[in-house]
């Protein structure tokens, strides 16, 4: 995959024919044409960024709880798959937010001990 420059944003392209799909990828991320083309319009700052991936990772984690209650109050309603996958992308996401917690907290611990 290429980084292209496209009207002042990056985009990320498929450039090998072999890879499956042909939607942008923001697109395949989970987010619609709608949000992305917002989102492009407003920069954000670094607090409202951050909210934002701490809501959409509570989301993921409330979205878990409920397809376990499902599965367990109407097993023939759900597909264990989607609760596997489910439980999957939030573990990913906690991962990830905890990932960029420790490394904010050693790159302000380096800043602070570097003066």
């Amino acid at each position: 995959m290429n980084i292209v420059n496209a009207t002042s944003h990056f985009e990320m392209t498929r450039t090998n024919p072999g890879h499956i799909g042909n939607a942008r990828l923001t697109s395949v991320l989970g987010q619609n044409a709608a949000e992305t083309s917002s989102s492009e319009k407003t920069m954000g700052t670094f607090e409202s960024y951050l909210v934002n991936a701490v809501s959409e990772m509570n989301n993921q984690q409330l979205d878990v709880t409920r397809v376990q209650e499902q599965l367990i109050t109407d097993p023939d309603s759900v597909d264990i798959h989607d609760v596997t996958t489910a439980m999957a992308k939030a573990q990913m996401s906690l991962s990830l937010a905890q990932t960029v917690i420790d490394r904010l907290i050693t790159g302000w611990n380096e800043i602070s001990t570097s003066r």
